[in-house]
């Protein structure tokens, strides 16, 4: 049996999670198909295996509540047309963001800050773990597109390095 029927067999059973198996499964699939990321949702369940540093997350959002979001901000966000915009800081992994060390304490950078290649530019929690997100290069912060607390998704532009 081949990866592709193997995660449909997998993810078409009904059981209360996703297993191991199944992610495996689909990682193998990536492989097969080429492709680079591929989600799948079933019973308020989600599953997302990417590839390139990209991490394997579960999330419990119901069915109805996850397209919604991303229909209304598909529009409103400005599409580049070649990739991130230039000076982009982009997320490595899917999480939650965060702008400071803890709550309560100054952000890590702000507009307009002078920062040098290695600073700290947020941190992103995936799977209870806290990821530190350096500053690839040097350069003056122009732009923080994301807010405290929210969803990230890999590759996500987190700020603009002018």
């Amino acid at each position: 049996m081949n990866a592709k029927n193997d995660a449909k067999e997998r993810l078409s059973a009904n059981k209360p999670g996703i297993d191991a198996e199944a992610i495996r499964a689909l990682s193998d699939l990536l492989t097969e198909t080429g492709l680079t990321e591929i989600e799948v949702e079933q019973n308020g369940a989600r599953i997302r295996v990417a590839r390139a540093g990209a991490i394997a997350a579960l999330a419990g959002a119901p069915v109805a509540a996850a397209p919604a979001p991303a229909a209304a901000s598909a529009p409103a966000a400005p599409a580049p047309a070649a990739g991130p915009q230039a000076g982009a800081v982009t997320s490595p992994m899917v999480g939650t963001v965060y702008v400071a060390s803890e709550p309560g304490k100054p952000p890590f950078v702000s507009v307009g800050q002078q920062i040098k290649e290695g600073d700290t530019l947020f941190i992103v929690e995936a799977m209870k773990t806290m990821n530190p997100i350096p500053a690839p290069r040097g350069g003056t912060v122009k732009e923080i597109c994301v807010e405290n607390g929210t969803p990230v998704e890999f590759g996500q532009t987190l700020l603009i390095l002018g």
